[in-house]
């Protein structure tokens, strides 16, 4: 049976409509996600040419997002702007403690709010969901504190929801797999540095070129912990592209390559919160 959208999503979506509109002018922080993209295609069917697009690039960013970014901006005639960001200058961000992803939301959304200001914005808006509501999200906090509206929250979205409309209305990224920055591989206490960053972009982006769509690499130190999907396990362990990666992997730098036999698990790394 052909899934549709129930007439509850819809209710959602003209709750969404409603308090894009009361608002009046946007600046969405714009990942090329599945619910930034969501958020910033009604923003800009309700506001028009009172929404901006704005987003944070660094080397905890993949080349690939920011392409997809460009690009869906491009198509769609929605005005976006793009900084560069150095999240390293935050010792709490560098250090990697369990609150590292507050340090790196609020250098973002500072920088927003003053592009959203120069360009005449009122407010800020950011695309967490309900779902996002059950895991461990130290970035909602400089979300609160520095004002950012969240509007899938406000229309009580969930990713389903978001997915479901998503693909009611064309988007290419209805099925785009779920993605956070590179630097949420790291164990928590492990420094980050950009040599790191980009070992890890391009250990992920060689599973992406080999199919392995849903994907992340951990790193533990040296060791470079690789989780996707049960169903792919077997084809990632077959002789042929198990030597493949291993060999890619320690070209990059890694010294030992793992396979987590649980599988993806989207913020694996906060089981060692609960664990600690």
């Amino acid at each position: 049976m052909k899934e549709t959208v129930t007439g509850e999503q819809q209710e959602k979506l003209n709750r969404l409509k409603e308090y894009i509109r009361e608002l009046g002018s946007l600046a969405v922080g714009f990942s090329a996600g599945v619910d930034s993209t969501f958020l910033l295609t009604v923003a800009h069917e309700v506001l028009g040419e009172k929404v901006i697009a704005v987003t944070g690039t660094d080397a905890s960013v993949p080349e690939r997002e920011l392409k997809e970014a460009k690009a869906f901006c491009e198509e769609r005639g929605i005005r976006h702007i793009i900084f560069r960001m150095d999240p390293m200058k935050e010792e709490g961000y560098r250090k990697n403690g369990p609150d590292r992803c507050y340090f790196c939301k609020r250098g973002i959304y500072t920088e927003i709010r003053r592009i959203a200001e120069e360009n005449g914005i009122e407010y800020m808006a950011e695309g967490s969901n309900m779902d996002d509501l059950g895991d461990y999200r130290p970035g909602l906090r400089a979300v609160d504190e520095l004002g950012v509206k969240s509007p899938l929250r406000e229309a009580k979205m969930t990713k389903a929801d978001i997915r479901m409309l998503s693909k009611d209305m064309g988007l290419p990224t209805w099925s785009k797999p779920a993605y956070a920055c590179l630097a949420s591989r790291f164990v928590y206490g492990e420094e980050i540095t950009e040599e790191k960053l980009k070992m890890i972009d391009q250990a992920e982006q060689f599973l992406i070129e080999h199919g392995f769509l849903q994907e992340r690499v951990r790193m533990h130190g040296k060791i470079a912990r690789i989780e996707v999907p049960a169903g792919d396990i077997p084809r990632l362990a077959e002789d042929g592209i198990r030597e493949q990666i291993v060999a890619c992997f320690q070209k990059i730098g890694f010294q030992f390559v793992t396979l987590d036999l649980r599988g993806y698990q989207m913020g694996s790394m906060n089981r060692t919160l609960k664990q600690s």
